[in-house]
């Protein structure tokens, strides 16, 4: 993952790349890993870092979905569920078995939720986290000693997945380099080029690091850029029609005496219509989401008074201790990009399934679908991207592919979940001592993650740091402003820039984490 290098073999390739990405998200680095196992030669362009939008900004959760369920998706649960299974076995150091619990003040509910779960259990098959039981209250309790137990009935227990979003994210995009893909952070394409057939044959873009504009001739060009999907089709296509409609979900964190055990509590239907989750993640709680109709893509989403009104209205009545704004530590907002419908404006029934669409250009667009289905539409995608660019016939080899950092052997030690990484982050401590260091002693993070960061993971900035190779913004915004020029410092150091560079990240920063602050 060095930056360097992978620029230097940009300039130098002359033949055409059999497949250029754009947009490096969840969908874009799943097709790149999906493209270079298979053996083709890859190049991924994204405009700022690597998981800067939607997909560092989910609910932490591998799962079916259980609201889909209730929408009668079945299709798109089962292949969730699977998805679920094969990437809890590929990617075992960040993707967890947790329990989560539905608590229920009527017996009818009972009835109801454990006979849903019961469906959900079953169309799990064989990649099954665990059978659900319907549970009595005083294990309800017990389970969740945080739990407002007047008039509750009990509850039910069920077993879903979860993970760290941009971690895994940063994983899968070594994964694509180590199977033979290029893939490049803040690279924004300009503009599309067209052969005489009219058919798209490249892309420029600008090296948002020295400003200098390169070109890139490309067998196929898949756009993957999520909420931004349409920006990047109407550079093929001026007059297209917009595919996208926008919804926005925040979520709010909290210090985890709000929720103390490791059970997840899941809040079956919210005013709105919506689930909604209380999540133990990396020592806090994180509570959401929120489904809210926008009428446009941004890369830092402010999050809207009557969305935080309703999180702590809803988790306010679930929980014995009612959290308040004053106990949100960071607020974190994301874009949901939904295939848009004639028959409904209501995000939130919209579904969750994947659309490829290729225009008269050639331009192969996959935009739609969830987290957990990444890796089946990233198959998808080069599946049609094969047949498009007439490449050689050669199936999807991910299903079975082991992701970076994948370790069995993990132990609780704050390293954990870099998996096989740790030991490389340890041979750092152990060689520089002072790196041992904490960053701030409300959270377990030390220098010597911030120098891996830039040296193995193409961190180029405070932000990349502080937001998605740690997570230190996205669980406490204030403290994250706090060791932000030490940050900087250390990154600074590793790429060589100078004071007034540091000065200029620490500005950059504290603006970008006012949107995650209430106050």
């Amino acid at each position: 993952m060095d930056r360097y290098e992978i620029l230097n073999r940009i300039k130098t390739h002359e033949e055409p790349w059999d497949i250029v990405i754009i947009g490096g998200g969840a969908t874009g680095i799943g097709c790149a890993v999906d493209a270079a196992a298979r053996g083709f030669d890859v190049l991924l362009l994204e405009q700022h870092d690597f998981g800067k939008g939607t997909s560092s900004r989910s609910t932490k959760l591998v799962h079916g979905g259980v609201r889909y369920l209730a929408q009668g998706n079945i299709k798109l649960v089962r292949e969730a569920l699977k998805e679920r299974g094969i990437l809890y076995r590929n990617a075992p150091h960040l993707v967890k078995k947790t329990a989560f619990i539905v608590p229920c003040y009527s017996l009818w509910q009972k009835v109801f939720y454990g006979t849903g779960l019961k469906i959900y259990d079953l169309l799990s098959g064989k990649y099954s986290f665990g059978k659900s039981r319907l549970l009595a209250a005083t294990e309800t309790i017990e389970r969740l000693p945080s739990i407002k137990t007047k008039g509750l009935r009990g509850g039910v227990l069920y077993f879903d997945g979860q993970f760290d979003d941009s971690r895994l994210l940063i994983n899968l995009a070594t994964t694509a380099q180590e199977q033979g893909a290029d893939v490049l952070n803040y690279a924004k394409v300009d503009s599309l080029i067209k052969g005489q057939a009219g058919q798209i044959a490249g892309v420029v873009f600008e090296d948002l690091e020295s400003s200098e504009k390169l070109t890139v001739k490309a067998k196929v060009i898949i756009n993957a850029t999520g909420a931004f999907s349409d920006s990047i089709r109407k550079l093929s296509d001026a007059g297209a029609e917009n595919i996208i409609t926008f919804s926005q979900g925040i979520h709010l964190v909290f210090d985890r005496k709000f929720l103390s055990r490791d059970c997840v509590l899941m809040i079956p239907k919210t005013s709105d219509g919506r689930v909604l989750f209380a999540i133990p993640w990396h020592g806090h709680l994180v509570v959401g989401t929120t489904d809210t109709p926008t009428d446009k893509a941004e890369l830092e989403p402010k999050a809207l008074d009557a969305e935080i009104d309703l999180i702590l209205e809803t988790a306010g009545n679930y929980l014995s201790e009612i959290p308040k704004r004053s106990d949100i530590l960071s607020i974190f907002v994301g874009i949901r990009p939904l295939i848009r419908s004639e028959r409904t404006k209501k995000t939130s029934t919209l579904s969750r399934e994947h659309l490829i669409e290729i225009d008269e250009a050639g331009l192969l667009t996959i935009t739609g679908g969830k987290w957990t289905t990444y890796r089946k539409m990233a198959e998808d995608t080069i599946d049609r991207a094969i047949i498009q660019a007439d490449l050689p016939s050669r199936k999807s080899a991910t299903a079975d592919l082991k992701i970076h950092g994948y370790s069995e052997n993990l132990s609780s030690e704050d390293l954990a979940i870099y998996g096989s990484d740790a030991d490389g982050i340890q041979a750092l401590i152990d060689e520089r001592p002072e790196l041992k260091k904490k960053l701030h002693k409300d959270l377990p993070y030390c220098e010597a993650e911030i120098v891996w960061s830039v040296t193995n993971e193409m961190a180029q900035t405070a932000e990349d740091v502080l937001a998605r190779r740690t997570r230190v913004l996205f669980l406490n915004a204030q403290a994250a402003i706090d060791i932000a020029p030490r940050v900087a410092e250390i990154v600074a150091k590793e790429l060589g820039r100078d004071s007034e560079w540091i000065a200029a990240q620490v500005a950059d920063f504290n603006e970008v984490a006012q949107n995650y602050k209430l106050f």
